[in-house]
């Protein structure tokens, strides 16, 4: 049984989540339909959850986390909660049959546990053919890069001290 293309973006570098921002605009631009599940990031003021009410029927965003920056060392039990929360969301929303499914920061939440790696590569291995699937965030899990059919992984080579803000409508 063949199985459907999983794309995963890794790396300490700027760009994963622009990344599959591209590739939906791509798959838009066809008329495909895209849903991206969000896990950590519950910011509404976002470029990425703005923009679906132009871009309806054919670009869903969902958000499983809280405003705030996670705890990457010590995640609290919301957390966890609402990784999961979005893990089961994922699971059901393939009903809908979009064409590409983001699993945005999913790399990074299995890394630091709020979510379990296998559990995550036996939902690929179920996702039909026809479903492409892009995988971000940094920290990727050796087994999620192995089960994976395209890795890319960004490097940051240079950027700016930490004290500049982020660009509105570039950053965010």
């Amino acid at each position: 049984m063949k199985k459907n293309n999983v794309y995963l973006w890794t790396g300490n570098g700027w760009g994963k989540t622009t990344s599959a921002l591209g590739v939906a605009l791509r798959a838009i631009g066809h008329g495909h339909k895209v849903i991206i599940v969000q896990f950590m990031k519950g910011r509404k003021d976002i470029g990425e959850y703005k923009i679906q009410k132009r871009l309806k029927p054919n670009y869903k965003i969902y958000q499983f986390g809280t405003k705030k920056f996670i705890n990457l060392k010590n995640p609290s039990q919301q957390d966890k909660k609402l990784a999961q929360q979005g893990f089961e969301y994922a699971k059901k929303i393939i009903e809908q049959k979009p064409n590409l499914l983001i699993l945005d920061e999913i790399n990074l939440a299995a890394r630091i546990g709020l979510l379990n790696t296998n559990e995550i590569i036996k939902f690929l291995d179920k996702v039909p053919k026809n479903i492409n699937m892009y995988l971000t965030g940094r920290y990727a899990p050796k087994k999620l890069i192995e089960r994976a059919d395209y890795v890319t992984d960004i490097r940051e080579i240079k950027s700016p001290p930490l004290t500049k803000k982020a660009k509105k409508g570039i950053d965010y």
